[in-house]
């Protein structure tokens, strides 16, 4: 399976990390850490020298109750980033949901549009359709940030996620996009109750039957709190763990922000994996 984007063609026989890259005051893992350009920049090339394979800026959090960014404060925080770490040599990728940053990024070079709403804002579609090359994740989202886990969907999420993907990816398709520039993302805690979550673990390769690449985003979650007790900045092992969990369940993206850990144990996993049998 190969994943197209604007600057890249990724390979993904081999599951690809993605760093994350919160330039925000207010991110539930790491808020105000890499605020400043210079900050974020340093992360970005921590990072890639931990092993990242791709490189996810965002400007905006996403944590449950955060009130939305307006546009040119969002453009403020990231767009000094991607201009920046567009030379790092690896496929970068923007976490937004506003078309007007998309369109910006990807006039600097940028390669993946990663949007929460999963290309449902106006304006969204047609700056995908428009571009010749760029990748997109597609993510499943129950509600929006400020009110998703008041009231969490119902039901079994796993159709339902399917079902919604497959609807936004028909939209890119009928516009001309190529079915090899599309990933989807289950949306972990994004409205979806911890058995949800856990649920789409168990069951994720019910969602690889439409063909398209997996991105799992499991780093740090509320979740993995609620079954361990841990504490945001205690969670590296559970993170890990879920990361591994979703990998041998098919997924060929994993976003994270432990980059080298989770480097450490796909290698092991890679290995178990070419060995030979009996």
């Amino acid at each position: 399976m190969q994943w197209q984007t604007a600057r890249f063609l990724l390979d993904l026989d081999q599951p690809k990390v993605m760093g994350i890259v919160n330039v925000t005051p207010d991110s539930f893992s790491d808020g105000g850490r890499f605020v400043s350009t210079r900050t974020a920049l340093e992360h970005c090339e921590e990072l890639v020298r931990e092993g990242a394979d791709i490189l996810d800026i965002g400007g905006e959090s996403s944590r449950p109750g955060t009130p939305p960014v307006p546009l040119e404060e969002e453009r403020a925080r990231v767009m000094p980033v991607l201009r920046e770490a567009v030379r790092l040599g690896v496929p970068l990728s923007v976490d937004t949901y506003k078309p007007e940053i998309m369109q910006e990024a990807l006039d600097l070079g940028v390669d993946i549009l990663n949007d929460i709403w999963a290309l449902q804002r106006p304006g969204a579609l047609d700056v995908v359709a428009g571009h010749p090359s760029c990748g997109v994740c597609l993510m499943h989202m129950h509600g929006e940030p400020q009110t998703m886990q008041r009231a969490p969907m119902q039901g079994d999420a796993v159709p339902q996620v399917r079902d919604f993907l497959r609807d936004r990816s028909e939209a890119l398709r009928r516009r001309g996009v190529s079915v090899t520039r599309i990933a989807w993302d289950p949306g972990i805690g994004f409205g979806k109750t911890v058995e949800q979550n856990f649920a789409l673990l168990a069951r994720q390769r019910e969602l690889l039957h439409e063909g398209y690449p997996l991105l799992a985003g499991w780093s740090r979650k509320s979740s993995l709190g609620a079954v361990t007790g841990a504490a945001v900045q205690d969670r590296l092992v559970p993170s890990v763990a879920a990361a591994l969990l979703a990998v041998d369940r098919g997924a060929c993206i994993v976003r994270v922000h432990d980059v080298r850990e989770t480097v450490a144990a796909l290698k092991v996993w890679s290995a178990m994996q070419s060995a030979p049998g009996p």
